[in-house]
């Protein structure tokens, strides 16, 4: 049996094997080439044909690679990064010419906080640049950055591994409260917040597990998903809601509430901008990061306005 050359295949094909080895998913992968699902499936069979392996396999709702397809993807992988760099350093991104889509992962909290500034530099420096913001699953962000489903990922993302990342802002987790709250105005101690009763953000885990680490998960009276519906509540009610520091200010600069600040355990995080090395040399992608990096790093972002 002769091996393969490589005038034998054509290099879509290999962006695709890439694809669907990275989704693990036919549907996903499609998605990600802007193919329909037959196209893959068609260029899978061809693909299997020419290298002789099924290289996937079904596996739940997605596919798994064999021994053959997972010994293939490290080199197809570099050899695509490769080709994309050398192709990326011959042309120059032109932000006042650009009709560039950019797509980043902002949580709710990210994108009214970073999102305002962030479209006003982008009007004046790159006028027909358009900004697409999502929220996904934190075990989704590192696949849709290396497969070009996001050119950044912004906020606090501590179960992402493995990528490009710049940090932005130190912060802190406090405890909001209403102005005229009954502890508003003690000196409040770790030992104190087990008196007051909680809104739990679903989706920001570090918080959930603040309170699991106090013991005060019985004292949370209202679960919700995003932080941004929080300071309502709390605003006509008694209760307190962990949040970061820099974006309470933004509530309480205005009046109504006021931040307790006791010694938590897993206060402390950082805000960070986060990519794919894929991109790292892409023009386009990296005049975006520099631009977030020039009007984020080190700046706390409370003075934006943020109405509660």
């Amino acid at each position: 049996m002769h091996g393969m050359h490589i005038n034998d295949i054509d290099l879509n094909l290999l962006r695709l094997f890439d694809a669907v080895y990275r989704t693990q998913s036919v549907s996903r992968a499609a998605d990600a080439l802007g193919l329909t699902q037959p196209a893959v499936s068609h260029g899978l069979t061809r693909l299997r044909r020419l290298l002789r392996d099924p290289l996937f396999v079904r596996a739940g709702s997605g596919v798994k690679p064999t021994p053959k397809a997972s010994q293939l993807a490290g080199p197809i992988q570099e050899g695509i990064i490769s080709l994309q760099t050398a192709l990326s350093d011959s042309f120059r991104f032109e932000p006042a010419k650009s009709r560039r889509t950019f797509r980043m992962h902002l949580s709710d909290i990210g994108e009214s906080s970073f999102v305002p500034p962030l479209v006003s530099a982008l009007h004046e420096r790159a006028p027909r640049v358009r900004l697409e913001s999502f929220e996904l699953e934190h075990h989704e962000i590192k696949p849709a950055l290396d497969d070009g489903r996001l050119d950044v990922a912004m906020g606090f993302l501590p179960l992402i591994h493995d990528t490009e990342k710049e940090r932005l802002i130190d912060d802190r987790y406090i405890v909001l409260v209403r102005a005229g709250h009954p502890l508003a105005s003690r000196r409040i101690t770790v030992k104190k917040l087990a008196q007051l009763e909680y809104i739990m953000v679903r989706t920001h885990s570090d918080t959930q597990r603040i309170l699991t680490l106090l013991r005060l998960e019985d004292r949370v009276r209202m679960v919700t998903p995003h932080f941004l519906a929080a300071p309502g509540i709390v605003r006509d009610t008694d209760l307190a809601v962990l949040m970061p520091r820099n974006i309470a200010l933004g509530f309480t600069r205005n009046g109504g509430y006021v931040m307790l600040e006791p010694r938590l355990p897993l206060q402390d995080f950082e805000v960070s901008v986060h990519w794919s090395r894929r991109t790292e040399h892409d023009p386009g992608a990296r005049w975006l990061r520099e631009l977030i990096i020039e009007l984020f790093r080190g700046k706390p972002h409370a003075n934006v306005p943020i109405q509660g």
